[in-house]
């Protein structure tokens, strides 16, 4: 052992001194890499106040220039095939030569917004996922790289995790881009983009590369990236700053597109777009600031020491003893702080006296994602007391969306939003107002509606029922008010002097009505409570209004004395109704008929018996009244055969019920009217057109059919007495065939065998033409047949062949 014992301690002595000197080169490296970071402009030291969770350090930056400078899907990682109507959708949009572009900002604002609305929502019940510090605040972050041409819009919302990350970047409902595409071919208006769930694509209107980095609480932070060329990469994020949690999207903007590089034309959307947005809105902004420094620090101009020597000269002179003050100059200096874009109150929060017209116009275009020129026809700004307090602001508005009727059964979004003491909770709410209102924008904020509970809890609490019945009251009124205020509602004998204010409501009703008139029959149809109120505002044209709307209760004003029921009758078109014999005599007695053309106005009446104690009658059903005759009874008995004769003849092969005297009729000979609670002859029509009808049941509802004569008609008398000479003339039941044939076609019904018909009347011009029943259509030549082929053929031949020396000629002049 004392052999090695020396050697040992010089050997651990020596590395001792070895290891001593790396440390020191070590922290010497250190040292100069630290002095190194501090010449570097740090966020903090160069513009002030700023969070510590934006500053970066160096090899952050060396990283993210590298990555920016490439633009180029990272290669390690992994790589993603976009849905193919998520391809569809981008071809459109990068080759778009739609003008306005400003609509990619107000896109990544609203998803921002919704998913800070997302993870407010989830705070309520679960305080802690928040976080603390920065993480808790709840806002939209918007920064400027002028040099690398980088546009970033943070939020921190729910953020997304890398499965969310490929499913709503990567493929969206195939329903949504189609309606899209489609409707962009047909208009070719892209603002429609935030309607239809696809408004992130809308970024590559400007950008050709994007960086969407996320941080999800329950997961890590993930990179998506995508140079929108049919494909996609998410990799997981270990050279940017941590986020805690949220979304930042990197926008490389095209050269192009440098004007939203500017401070001026973001904070100009912004005010556009996304005023009401609920959340702040925060531009990284430059300001220009007055600073003293010391004049030694700044070289002054010739001027300024001009200035000076003035100055100084004139304080000598005043008091030489005085003591010096330190020379300093005032000069401007660029700062930059968070600058809150959408400071704007609640406008629902304010007093509706304090709220002006273009105020209430620029909300709804927010809240509706309506970004036209168009205003809302009118709104309702309401607070209600009671039981539940709460405010709501509803507008109307100018046109109808392209699908309201299309998914009106199935679609769960409302375009009603629930808030609950300022906290948006949700838009999908069917119990806020019925279907039939579906088309109202606005929102509710209550207090009196828990917070820290579910959706599903909320949709049962007792306070929404009564919160829905004012909604459904204050809804429906401010549609009445837009009647009442429009010029052209009010009848011709309370008609004044129309002010300028109303001049401008002209003709708002009606177009209201072109719009959502469907949704009031469906009300109808659907709200019996308000049923009556709903009556109020029908709309329709009469046999007298002259292409006018009336009401209800202008028709009720212009009915004949005597007259108990209000006359209406169904059909295709206006058209068709003016010239249908079932209106004959109503019009002759200068009776008033409302034309119903909606196929919807079928299931209407079924609902809508009476309004204002009047009946609705179908005159083209039994029942019709108007008034008795004293020859009535002589009438009766003197068709009586042929009315027993007809029925008999047909009641076989036709499913006749009776044959009666009309009392409808002036013109025509004979009508076919359906029973009173059976289908009409419109009613048929469309229920056959259903794609899934199904003809065996249909056979149940359909009304009995009554075949009305008239018995001042000669074609009827003629007919009469040709039965009670021969009853049994095989001419005569063909006669009486067709004249039932075309009654059923006149009256609106669907033949049953067209064909059939045909031949009757085929046969019935060959007797007024004198042509012998039995005489047969011509063969035709066989030869003509084949000497037509071949003159045919002969010239297809002749024609080939002059194309042949055209192209030969052609190709000559080019060589």
């Amino acid at each position: 052992m004392r052999k090695w014992t020396l050697p040992s301690a010089i050997f651990l002595l020596s590395l001792l001194i070895l290891i001593s000197d790396q440390g020191r080169k070590f922290e010497a490296n250190a040292e100069s890499d630290s002095e190194e970071v501090v010449d570097l402009p740090k966020v903090e030291e160069k513009i002030g106040a700023v969070p510590s969770g934006l500053s970066t350090d160096s090899d952050v930056v060396k990283r993210e220039a590298e990555s920016i400078s490439k633009k180029s899907l990272r290669s390690n990682a992994e790589k993603f095939e976009f849905q193919a109507e998520v391809s569809r959708l981008m071809d459109i949009i990068i080759n778009s030569l739609y003008s306005n572009k400003d609509i990619f900002l107000r896109e990544l604002i609203s998803n921002a917004s919704d998913a800070l609305d997302k993870i407010r929502f989830l705070s309520l019940t679960d305080k802690e996922i928040l976080g603390e510090g920065d993480n808790a605040k709840l806002e939209i972050q918007i920064k400027l790289d002028k040099e690398k041409k980088i546009l970033s819009i943070r939020d921190r919302g729910i953020g997304m995790t890398k499965e969310d990350l490929i499913k709503n970047l990567g493929t969206i409902a195939k329903s949504g881009t189609s309606s899209f595409v489609e409707k962009m071919q047909k208009t070719g208006d892209l603002n429609l983009i935030g309607q239809f769930g696809v408004g992130f694509y809308s970024v590559y209107l400007v950008a050709d590369y994007v960086e969407v980095i996320s941080k999800h609480n329950d997961d890590i932070q993930y990179v998506w990236e995508s140079k929108a060329d049919g494909a996609f990469a998410i990799s997981e994020d270990t050279w940017n700053e941590p986020l805690g949690r949220g979304t930042e999207i990197r926008i490389h903007l095209r050269d192009e597109a440098g004007e939203y590089l500017e401070e001026f034309k973001l904070k100009e959307l912004v005010k556009r777009y996304s005023e009401f947005i609920n959340f702040p809105i925060n531009l990284w902004a430059s300001k220009e600031v007055d600073v003293e420094v010391p004049a030694d620090e700044v070289e002054p101009s010739e001027e300024e020491e001009d200035e000076s020597s003035k100055a100084s000269s004139e304080e000598e002179s005043e008091d030489e003893d005085a003591e010096k003050k330190p020379k300093t100059k005032t000069v401007k200096e660029t700062t930059y702080e968070w600058e809150l874009l959408n400071d704007v109150k609640a406008i629902w929060l304010r007093n509706p006296k304090d709220v002006t017209d273009e105020e209430y116009s620029k909300f709804y275009h927010s809240l509706a994602k309506d970004f036209s020129d168009e205003k809302p026809v009118t709104w309702s700004h309401f607070t209600a007391e009671g039981d539940v307090e709460f405010r709501a602001v509803l507008f109307v508005p100018p046109k109808a969306p392209h699908d309201l009727y299309e998914s009106y059964y199935n679609a769960n979004k409302s375009n009603l939003k629930l808030y609950v003491r300022r906290v948006f909770i949700s838009d999908e709410f069917d119990e806020l107002l019925p279907k039939y209102l579906s088309f109202l924008q606005g929102l509710v904020d209550s207090d009196s509606l828990p917070l820290n509970v579910s959706r599903e809890m909320l949709q049962q609490h007792s306070s929404l029922k009564t919160i829905k019945k004012k909604l459904i009251r204050k809804a429906l009124d401010m549609i009445r008010r837009i009647a009442e205020e429009d010029p052209d509602e009010s009848n011709d004998k309370d008609k004044k002097e129309v002010s300028s204010d109303n001049e401008e409501k002209r003709g708002q009703y009606s177009k209201f009505w072109k719009e959502f008139g469907k949704s009031i029959k469906l009300g109808i149809i659907e709200d019996a409570t308000n049923r009556n109120r709903l009556a109020k505002l029908l709309r329709f044209e009469t046999s007298k209004s002259e292409g006018k709307l009336t009401s209800l209760d202008q028709y009720i004003s212009r009915m004949k004395s005597g007259q108990k029921d209000i006359f209406y009758i169904t059909g295709a078109s206006k058209e068709q109704l003016e010239n249908s014999p079932f209106l004959e005599q109503l019009k002759k007695k200068n009776y008033e008929v409302i034309f119903f053309t909606d196929p919807v106005d079928e299931y209407l009446m079924q609902y809508l018996m009476d309004y204002e104690d009047k009946k609705f009658q179908n005159v083209s059903k039994e029942g019709l009244k108007l008034g008795k005759s004293s020859k009535d009874k002589e009438l009766k008995e003197s068709f009586k055969d042929l009315t027993k004769w007809w029925k008999k003849s047909l009641a076989a092969s036709e499913n006749l019920d009776d044959v009666k005297i009309s009392n409808r009729l002036d013109n025509t000979p004979c009508v076919v009217v359906t029973s009173k609670f059976g289908w009409s002859a419109n009613m048929e029509r469309i229920m056959q057109s259903q794609t899934l009808s199904n003809t065996a049941s249909q056979a149940y509802m359909r009304g009995k059919r009554v075949l009305e004569i008239n018995p001042r008609h000669p074609i009827i008398k003629e007919l009469r007495d040709r039965v009670v000479n021969n009853p049994e003339d095989e001419s005569v039941k063909q006669t009486a065939q067709l004249i039932y044939q075309t009654a059923l076609f006149e009256s609106g019904f669907i033949l049953n065998d067209p064909k059939e018909f045909a031949s009757r009347i085929y046969d019935s011009v060959k007797s007024s033409l004198d042509i012998n029943p039995e005489a047969t259509v011509e063969e035709e030549d066989e030869t003509e047949e084949v000497e037509s082929e071949e003159s045919d053929a002969k010239e297809a031949a002749s024609t080939s062949k002059a194309e042949a020396a055209n192209d030969a000629a052609d190709v000559k002049d080019e060589l």
